[in-house]
């Protein structure tokens, strides 16, 4: 039978006794819908993961007993960073869960000249925080014990301004380079994709002034949330999980 995950932002310890209320008793008593005597796993991003039974559960809170730890690390050799042009609604929802759970590690949302999300203030403070939950979540369902940090929004002039990684990759339709052409291989990526209707001319112009290197994923036009997880998943095959090093 499969373990239920549960994420924690809180130290955890051996022979640790943990109370939970609020979301988490919710989530594991009507969500998960688990009892007194059930064996779950907990982790709280730091790396690995603690055995864990859950002592008592009610309707006020529920009590976890936190057995062994173990050192599991499934991360991939290949560290990813996703500025991801915001798109509406659950578009960017599903791009953040898919992302995370094929080992994206750091996410950038990035407001660019097509973006038709309007987010300032509190709007975007609740956003970043709904987005980060559905990272949190995508690490309980992938079994990842390392969760990706979704960074605070940028602009595009701002995000460009930084240098993110030695191997910058722009996904541009109109490129004729390919994942598998880059040379050297990066252990460490930064890729950059638009919202829906991509990025303008200039954006691209100032993304390969800052030394962004534009690949194309073949001679169709993807979707935005299709292109960023086939991207990561091409990313994945070439120089991270499916490589021997």
């Amino acid at each position: 039978m499969r373990i239920s995950r549960l994420y924690l932002d809180t130290p955890l310890a051996e022979q640790q006794i943990i109370t939970l209320n609020g979301e988490r008793l919710n989530y594991i008593a009507n969500v998960l819908r688990l009892k007194a005597g059930t064996e779950i796993s907990i982790f709280n991003g730091k790396g690995g993961e603690y055995s864990a039974t859950i002592v008592e559960i009610n309707k006020r809170s529920a009590l976890l007993e936190i057995k062994t730890f173990t050192d599991k690390n499934i991360e991939s050799p290949l560290s990813i960073t996703l500025a991801q042009g915001i798109s509406r609604g659950e578009r960017m929802d599903f791009t953040l869960q898919k992302a995370t759970e094929l080992g994206v590690n750091k996410i950038i949302p990035i407001f660019s000249k097509r973006c038709t999300v309007n987010l300032k203030g509190d709007r975007l403070e609740k956003r970043l925080q709904h987005w980060q939950g559905i990272v949190n979540s995508a690490c309980e369902q992938s079994g990842r014990n390392n969760i990706p940090h979704v960074e605070i929004a940028q602009t595009m002039d701002s995000f460009l301004e930084a240098k993110n990684n030695p191997c910058q990759i722009l996904l541009d339709p109109e490129s004729t380079q390919t994942l598998s052409s880059l040379s050297p291989v990066p252990d460490s990526v930064t890729i950059l994709i638009g919202p829906e209707g991509g990025f303008d001319a200039r954006e691209r112009e100032q993304a390969y002034t800052k030394g962004y290197q534009g690949v194309q994923l073949g001679p169709r036009v993807l979707r935005t949330e299709t292109a960023a997880i086939a991207t990561i998943s091409a990313m994945q095959a070439l120089w991270g999980d499916f490589t021997s090093n």
